[in-house]
């Protein structure tokens, strides 16, 4: 990124930055770029004809959110012709020259335009490399640690929501707006059960009908990555293509001194509603927010068409399958 593009602590300092700290850095740019970057002006007024209702289900309830802001990434070509067609969106080189961002040791923090959250933020690698977690996933746990409770950290895999799966990135937004946030523990009360408990690290399965998904919690983040490449490892062993990385979408938030990872386990990139043709079409192409509680319809249409058995039916076609679930927790024990 070139040098004007990046803001410093002292150029932030107007917009109610106070020091150095991640988090508090983290919302000034977003007052900075709010007024002085028209697309994201525009992006974020979108979130004011936002409408939300709820689905209840055993334990849980799932949110459904209408954001027409949100077309441009669920309707996302991601096909590799499509990706080598157009120029990448978070390349320096490429981004609009009133988006500025924050240094973030090999990543830059970004806004996005395009806003799910309040405040949204897109976390690109400073190099062009591809979209894969294992090696990264280090990384993550640090920026989660420096962003703090504020934020939650997720990670879309190339297959799994990620619009730009030929850069590595992460995104971040509002800590509690996702209700996995606040909520994990409860879905593991009922509809999951710990695998591993000791002093430093957690880790328990959950399948809540819709979702299968494994949940660390530690202190110790040398072992929580030792785990997670354990996970992976295993995971990657029910791959139909070997050479793509295993279908996963990731959360990370760090409190009171421990990270709290939720690796959401996937078989298919779409639902079978999102290839048909005319009314019968739903364009749903659920990612990090969605299996985090916060369904995306671009389309009004397609709002008001979710239902629970709907949402059970397009979550069953994506999520890995209960054995898969059992086998890949059998490996953390």
């Amino acid at each position: 990124m070139s040098q004007n593009q990046n803001l410093t602590a002292a150029d932030l300092q107007a917009f109610g930055a106070n020091g150095a700290n991640l988090s508090d850095l983290s919302r000034a740019l977003i007052a900075q770029q709010t007024q002085t970057w028209p697309m994201l002006q525009k992006g974020a007024s979108t979130l004011g004809s936002v409408i939300v209702r709820e689905i209840e289900f055993e334990g849980f309830s799932m949110k459904i959110q209408f954001n027409p802001g949100r077309i441009v990434s669920s309707a996302a070509k991601v096909d590799k012709q499509s990706i080598a067609e157009r120029k990448c969106f978070l390349c320096s080189e490429n981004l609009p020259a009133e988006q500025k961002g924050i240094e973030v040791g090999d990543y830059t923090l970004l806004c996005n335009p395009f806003p799910i959250f309040p405040e949204h933020f897109t976390i690109p690698h400073k190099k062009h490399i591809p979209q894969l977690i294992n090696d990264a996933f280090p990384a993550m746990l640090d920026i989660s640690m420096r962003m703090g409770i504020r934020y939650s950290l997720f990670y879309n895999g190339p297959k799994c929501g990620a619009s730009a799966p030929d850069h590595l990135h992460f995104q971040a937004g509002d800590f509690g707006f996702m209700s996995i946030d606040t909520t994990w523990d409860a879905l593991i009360e009922h509809h999951g059960e710990w695998v591993t408990d000791n002093e430093s690290i957690r880790i328990a399965k959950v399948n809540d009908g819709l979702r299968r998904f494994i949940v660390f919690e530690s202190t110790n983040k040398t072992e929580l990555e030792g785990k997670f490449a354990r996970m992976f490892q295993t995971f990657e062993t029910f791959n139909i293509d070997p050479d793509e990385e295993p279908m996963l979408n990731v959360l990370s938030t760090f409190q009171d001194g421990k990270w709290r990872v939720i690796a959401f386990l996937r078989k298919k990139h779409r639902p079978t509603q999102f290839f048909l043709e005319g009314d019968e079409k739903i364009l749903f192409s659920p990612a990090s927010v969605d299996f985090g509680g916060v369904c995306i319809t671009p389309v009004e249409k397609d709002f008001h068409l979710m239902t629970k058995d709907l949402l059970i039916d397009m979550f069953n076609q994506l999520s890995a399958d209960p054995q898969v679930l059992n086998d890949v927790a059998n490996s953390l024990k």
